[in-house]
């Protein structure tokens, strides 16, 4: 795993593999990797398959695995029925992963209720220069570079007036 020491490892440790019907639900809702996670999944060439999501007061955005369908865009309500892009055949294809996210690996039937710390601190990571950098990166990479807009931690104002971003 990149970057095994970040300290949110030690507050959130991995649970055991678990294919139980709470476990494979919890795969319906992609989870938020940290920053250096996606970083490593763009780096190994997935960028095409993740979505960019909004903190609840815009204030930032996080890279996170796609809903089906809504691959290399902003998340879209619409696709939000739809699971992740990286579960098929009752299967996470990125378990154990160095970018499967940190909520995807804390996130147990065990620990129901508990992932909204992991969450909310993984959402502070986002919320950082370097967070805020890898998001600009992304939109390039991605085609999605909007000039001569207000942006807001580098997110086109755009989407803030589309009702379908979140």
């Amino acid at each position: 795993m990149e970057n095994k020491n970040h300290i949110l490892y030690r507050r959130f440790p991995p649970s055991e593999p678990c294919s139980c019907d709470v476990c494979r639900y919890f795969c319906h809702r992609p989870g938020w990797p940290l920053v250096s996670e996606a970083r490593s999944a763009i780096e190994s060439g997935l960028a095409g398959r993740l979505m960019l999501e909004f903190s609840p007061d815009r204030s930032f955005a996080v890279l996170a695995p796609a809903f089906r369908g809504n691959e290399a865009f902003f998340a879209l309500a619409e696709y939000s029925v739809n699971i992740c892009t990286f579960y098929s055949d009752g299967k996470c294809r990125i378990f154990g992963k160095p970018y499967q996210p940190i909520e995807c690996r804390f996130c147990h039937h065990s620990r129901l209720g508990s992932g909204m710390a992991c969450h909310e601190e993984t959402g502070r990571d986002w919320n950082t220069a370097k967070g805020k950098r890898l998001v600009r990166q992304w939109l390039l990479i991605c085609g999605l570079g909007f000039r001569n807009l207000e942006s807001v931690a580098g997110i086109p104002a755009v989407c803030f007036k589309n009702k379908y971003c979140f």
